[in-house]
């Protein structure tokens, strides 16, 4: 299992880093697209469609995400609708949540349908509009998640006592995230450290100290972190409730897509949003 995914891991990274670094924004979103489309695909999977609705669903949510590339909206300033998306993973985000695994198969299946196509479609647009504001800009909120992630997993294996949510993901607990939300704050700290007088594209970090110092920058911090673990959890109440261990076996050793994604689903949106920010 831990050979499958070094390797898996080796050979998404061969992918992705070269693209992050091409000189044209397209190898990205061309990459990007094929994994949205590999996680609607799932998504559709796991809400209880049949095979041709599936790859339907797939193949639509990549055709969706291209056409907002292609009518220019992912070239555009985060706008209102980052701030939408904010208030939807946080009010929706904490229902779920609330109403854990047995209430979600009791939603009409259209509607639960639906919600995973316009969640990766518009976690793919603030993705791609990322890209585009600088190198420097995305990989601050890539890895953000993914110190969370590392951080949450060490610091609960190491002191790990109150469960977060055990009918949804009992592995979870407080003091994981407790210890993700500080892992994220230290790196917040060293990257605007490191980057002051670069003239790279300033980091997420560097855009929220510059709207609001030192507060705006912990808070904004503290939320993402929350809202990396919202969407993990999320997709982990989804796959619970359809009886399923992984989103599918796409990536050998780590599931599928969306157990890769889950985090970054709300993370990038709320990015962008707290990036819309005035700065002083």
């Amino acid at each position: 299992m831990l050979a499958q995914r070094v390797v898996t891991a080796v050979v998404l990274l061969a992918l992705l880093i070269p693209a992050l670094l091409a000189s044209s924004p397209w190898p990205f979103a061309g990459l990007t697209l094929v994994l949205i489309a590999a996680a609607g695909w799932e998504w559709a999977r796991l809400s209880g469609a049949p095979a041709a609705g599936a790859v339907a669903t797939g193949v639509g949510v990549a055709a969706a995400c291209a056409a907002a590339a292609a009518a220019g909206w992912s070239a555009r300033e985060p706008s209102a609708g980052w701030w939408v998306a904010a208030a939807g993973w946080i009010v929706g985000g904490a229902w779920a949540l609330r109403a854990g695994p047995a209430a979600w198969p009791r939603l009409a299946r259209p509607l639960r349908w639906a919600v995973g196509p316009l969640l990766l479609w518009a976690a793919w647009l603030a993705l791609a509009q990322a890209h585009r504001v600088g190198l420097n800009f995305v990989l601050s909120i890539f890895c953000l998640v993914w110190v969370a992630d590392i951080a949450a997993y060490f610091g609960g294996r190491a002191f790990g006592r109150r469960k977060l949510a055990p009918s949804i993901s009992p592995g979870k607990s407080w003091e994981g995230v407790f210890a993700g939300v500080a892992g994220v704050l230290a790196l917040a700290v060293a990257w605007v450290t490191l980057e002051r007088g670069s003239a790279a594209a300033p980091s997420l970090y560097a855009r929220l100290l510059e709207a609001g110092g030192w507060a705006a920058l912990v808070a904004g911090c503290v939320a993402l972190a929350a809202l990396s673990v919202v969407g993990d959890l999320f997709e982990s109440l989804v796959k619970r409730a359809a009886g399923a261990k992984d989103s599918s076996g796409l990536l050998p050793g780590h599931g599928g897509v969306l157990d890769r994604v889950d985090a970054l689903l709300p993370v990038f949106p709320v990015s962008l949003a707290l990036a819309s920010l005035p700065r002083g």
